[in-house]
């Protein structure tokens, strides 16, 4: 947690964090790491550190938004599958099907490759391999409460779907849903840097953590400019998983249980 909040302030605060700014370039290039930079020089004199900082300003909330949305996209088919059944649970589930039927990085990567390339269609391709994973996993947490004593009563009182889906079935949805974004938040991270190093993300000058990398192979001796933002993602997912095994522990009683 004290990384993620690190990193989370990092984010917040990059303008002030950072020595120099994300674009400055210098005669300095391929400069090793010393006082005057910490993490060394890139191939056009900027930054490394700087670029790093201002990494996470843009990984960061990318990533939170593909989580979000995954997560509001994936949740709603999820109950509706899980609660209505029937037709409704048979489509959604065999469109997951599909989706699945794709590794999440090639998938992502065609979607991203016929809309262009921009950091808003990364976005959108990340946003569509993602979803499936909510979607079967509340759909499984709804299937568990369906037949339960309080939402029998509920219809039986003339409850509608939509207000027993609120009232009843997302409160009880919430925690395996929490686990599961805080895990697929360091995916969305390695995904959106996988799409950023094929030159599919956001694109250059941007200070995206991927894209460094994908600079950094261009001379494999100079390690400083790929090793740093290499580590700034490796802590980041690090972080994340550990938070979301931790989750999973406090909130299914069942893992805890089994132990």
């Amino acid at each position: 947690m004290i990384i993620a909040a690190a990193w989370a302030l990092v984010a917040v605060l990059a303008p002030m964090l950072a020595p120099y700014g994300p674009l400055d370039q210098s005669s300095d290039i391929y400069a090793e790491p010393s006082a005057s930079h910490a993490f060394g020089t890139d191939e056009l004199g900027r930054d490394v550190l700087s670029r790093v900082i201002y990494g996470a300003q843009l990984s960061i909330p990318l990533a939170l938004s593909i989580v979000v949305s995954a997560l509001v996209i994936g949740g709603l088919l999820g109950m509706i599958a899980g609660y209505l059944g029937k037709f409704a649970d048979e489509a959604i589930m065999r469109l997951t099907d599909l989706v699945f039927a794709f590794p999440q990085i090639i998938l992502a990567m065609a979607v991203t490759a016929a809309l262009g390339p921009s950091t808003a269609n990364a976005v959108l391709a990340l946003v569509i391999v993602s979803w499936p994973a909510y979607a079967r996993v509340i759909r499984g947490a709804v299937l568990s409460i369906r037949g339960e004593d309080y939402l029998n009563s509920s219809r039986m009182l003339g409850v509608g779907p939509l207000k027993a889906l609120r009232k009843d079935v997302v409160p009880n949805s919430f925690g395996p849903a929490i686990v599961l974004a805080t895990l697929e938040f360091g995916n969305a991270i390695l995904l959106l840097a996988a799409l950023s190093f094929l030159g599919l993300g956001p694109r250059p000058p941007a200070p995206e953590w991927g894209a460094m990398i994908a600079l950094g192979t261009n001379d494999i001796s100079r390690w400083w400019v790929s090793v740093f933002p290499g580590l700034a993602i490796l802590t980041v997912v690090l972080a994340c998983n550990i938070i979301g095994d931790a989750l999973r522990d406090r909130l299914d009683p069942h893992a805890v249980g089994g132990r």
